[in-house]
């Protein structure tokens, strides 16, 4: 199929222009760096099989469930309607000081855990006379605490002793699936070396720090369960807000820009007042000067000295100046910015469905992060339970034969797997240790977590570099479209994601893999400046953080040349390598050009993002706070624990949804300031080789495209 306003070229003409116009109408495709795509398919293929074998070996539950002693989870299987976890002597959770390390390894404590249906609601003792009494005359309805198939004409004593019941029990209520005691400075205790409000305390801050962060969560989760459908109204206002702003962008681009370079010499202006009347006021009045006071740590010192405001003056006036001179010298190229601001608006508004392509980028994105965040668990809980000896006395005499934490199975006769009778060692248990590292999986656990690293940061750029690539495809059909909008595809996303996908996944892969890279390298370093942080001296940290910021600086220049190297992927079909090269001799060519464009359109996104986020922001505290005046109680604002929260949710959301839409339409001036850049330099304006910039742009330039001798023969005539 060839452009209706290509026909009247001669087929050497056509074949040329495919090469620089938008090539899938004129020649088709290959794919490029084939290489590349068999390698990414088959690391995609090896991140299959490594979540395959992460589910066959992982065990999430042991981070979504307790474990009681044995290991058996509490809230599923024989333990469905024993939801919660009781520990028998809390104080023994002291030393457990780290609470990472107590919430990798299930919270457990050194002392006997059981699942149990509810929590204590009341203090319970088992007072001395009641020892050598039965188990079921002494605990009756507490006896759900004590250990399964636990023989109920025992003497107490001895189910102390092997610790089988529970000596004491404290009024409990449920958080992660545990009970932690509660009201504990209020509750009355008996007197004892080891139970008293303060070790019980300790007890629970070693285990969990504190239940502040439980109540915490609850209110969050009770604030967004009472606010989420106003949050998701204050979304669809940054919605609107967006879409408005990019229609006034198409209606009055120009005057807006130039609004926005008034109120920055503006702002600049004052600045010159400020410093001028406060430098002014302080010379009036004698303030001291700065070799009078001198150098001082109380930075607040040097606002009352006359040269602050003087330096502040003549920095100011120096950035004023700057302003002015490159408004002057560099009007024209001001005005092909603006020209090429208000093309990309026509460009968007045709193709609306543009807008919305970030939509489907994010569910990718989150597709790809879901996927490794659930394999790095599996693999993180893969392993077979492992179970050792514990005692509470390992220092008694009849408990020195036993080897603590040697592997025992719970399911076994103790006795038999000691070959003495465990009376002899008073309160020995089969503790749940954790989860063995042996096995095809555990062997290489590291390897496959790396690797799964390297598959996030890969998938997660390759997403994007597609995203980038597709929405440049679509964008340069229309500018190499002669006739607009008549010779624009009718579906111009649908045909560059298709023409992405099955053409360029190699040339994307390549790409994402370089930034991958760097992104890996600059991880490595960040993380090697956290472990070494106490042993480095001045050298090494300078090394260091120059290293970081070399590799800081890399990453921008890779994304920004990666950028662009798409952006000519999508127009001519080349290989990574020629595309990244051409688009950046290209750049160096119109090296100015590219500075103005690019800051003349920061600076109207960062407007409109400040727009935005700002409305919503507003808008949201007035009414979160009450302040807006409702005239039915369902529009009034809920009644929250924590006001801010929904607001933040809000802005946040806000600025998201603001820099996805904005992103696009960075991205579609980026593609036509190339597609300008190739058109004026392969182009002249004569009938083999026409312009395809707007006639606006042409104006500015002072070019236009020669009529064909014979239609100017035609017009004589």
């Amino acid at each position: 199929m060839i452009f209706p306003s290509l026909q009247h070229l001669s087929p050497s003409s056509l074949l040329w222009l495919g090469g620089i116009s938008f090539p899938p109408f004129v020649l088709p495709r290959s794919c490029t760096d084939v290489i590349c795509c068999v390698l990414f398919l088959v690391f995609i293929a090896g991140y299959i099989v490594v979540g395959i074998v992460a589910w066959l070996y992982g065990d999430p539950r042991q981070v979504l469930y307790p474990r009681n002693s044995t290991g058996a989870y509490c809230g599923i299987g024989e333990n469905e309607k024993k939801p919660y976890l009781y520990y028998f002597n809390i104080v023994s959770c002291i030393t457990a000081t780290n609470i990472i390390t107590a919430t990798m390894n299930g919270l457990q404590c050194p002392t006997t855990q059981v699942c149990v249906s509810s929590c204590p609601e009341s203090f319970w003792m088992v007072n001395p006379d009641q020892l050598y009494q039965t188990v079921e005359d002494v605990f009756n309805s507490s006896m759900i605490f004590c250990q399964p198939g636990v023989n109920p004409k025992m003497e107490v004593i001895s189910s102390l002793q092997l610790e089988i019941c529970p000596a004491f029990l404290l009024p409990s209520t449920p958080a992660l699936g545990r009970c932690f005691p509660s009201n504990i400075n209020s509750m009355a205790l008996p007197d004892s070396n080891t139970l008293n409000a303060t070790n019980i305390t300790q007890g629970i801050n070693g285990l969990l720090k504190t239940l502040n962060a439980r109540e915490i969560s609850t209110k969050i989760f009770e604030d967004i369960a009472r606010s989420w459908y106003w949050i998701l109204i204050a979304l669809a206002i940054s919605l609107v807000l967006s879409l408005l702003f990019l229609l006034l962008l198409r209606l009055m681009v120009g005057p807006l820009v130039l609004v926005l370079i008034l109120g920055v010499l503006g702002v600049l202006a004052y600045g010159i007042y400020h410093c001028w009347m406060e430098y002014k006021t302080l010379r009036d009045k004698g303030a001291p000067t700065i070799s009078q006071l001198g150098f001082t740590t109380n930075f607040a010192a040097y606002k009352n000295v006359q040269e602050t405001w003087l330096a502040a003056l003549i920095v100011v006036s120096v950035l004023e100046g700057i302003l002015l001179l490159l408004l002057i010298f560099l009007r024209q190229r001001i005005r092909i910015a603006i020209a090429l601001l208000e093309e990309a608006s026509k460009a968007v508004g045709h193709m609306m469905s543009t807008m919305f392509y970030p939509l489907l980028t994010f569910v990718l994105l989150l597709i790809c992060v879901a996927y490794w965040a659930m394999t790095a668990l599996y693999l993180a809980t893969s392993g077979q339970p492992q179970y050792g000896w514990w005692a509470p006395n390992s220092s008694d005499p009849g408990c020195q034969d036993v080897r603590i934490n040697e592997t025992c199975q719970p399911l076994v006769n103790f006795s038999s797997q000691l070959n003495f009778s465990i009376d002899k060692c008073p309160g020995l248990t089969c503790q749940f240790l954790g989860y063995s590292s042996s096995g095809p999986a555990q062997r290489t656990l590291f390897n496959l977590q790396i690797y799964g690293v390297l598959g996030l940061f890969w998938t997660v750029n390759w997403v994007l570099a597609f995203g980038q690539c597709v929405l440049a495809g679509a964008f340069a059909s229309f500018y190499w479209a002669f006739n607009k909008p008549k010779d624009i595809p009718t579906w111009p996303l649908g045909a560059a994601f298709i023409r992405t996908l099955c053409y360029h996944t190699g040339s994307l892969a390549f790409g994402a893999l370089i930034l991958t890279i760097v992104q890996l390298v600059r991880v490595i370093l960040e993380y090697l400046d956290h472990k070494l942080k106490g042993a480095q001296n001045s050298l090494t940290r300078c090394l260091m953080c120059c290293l970081k910021c070399c590799f800081w600086c890399l990453e921008k220049f890779i994304k920004f040349l990666n950028r662009n190297a798409y952006i000519m992927i999508a127009i001519y079909g080349k290989n990574f390598c020629v595309s990244a090269k051409n688009a950046f001799m290209l750049l160096m060519r119109n090296i100015v050009r590219v500075v103005v464009l690019d800051k003349v359109t920061d600076l109207l996104l960062f407007f409109g993002k400040l727009l935005v986020v700002a409305g919503v922001g507003v808008l949201s505290f007035f009414f979160f706070t009450g302040r807006i005046p409702a005239p039915k109680e369902e529009f009034r604002s809920p009644n929250l624990n924590y006001y801010w929260l929904p607001i933040m949710i809000s802005i946040f959301g806000a600025y998201v949804i603001a820099s996805g839409f904005f992103s696009t339409f960075s991205m579609c001036v980026d593609t036509l300031f190339l597609c300008f850049l190739e058109d004026q330099e392969r182009n002249d304006g004569s009938p083999e080789k026409p312009y395809y910039m707007p006639k606006n742009l042409m104006k500015i330039l002072g070019k236009k495209n020669r009529r064909p001798s014979g239609e100017k023969k035609k017009r004589k005539k």
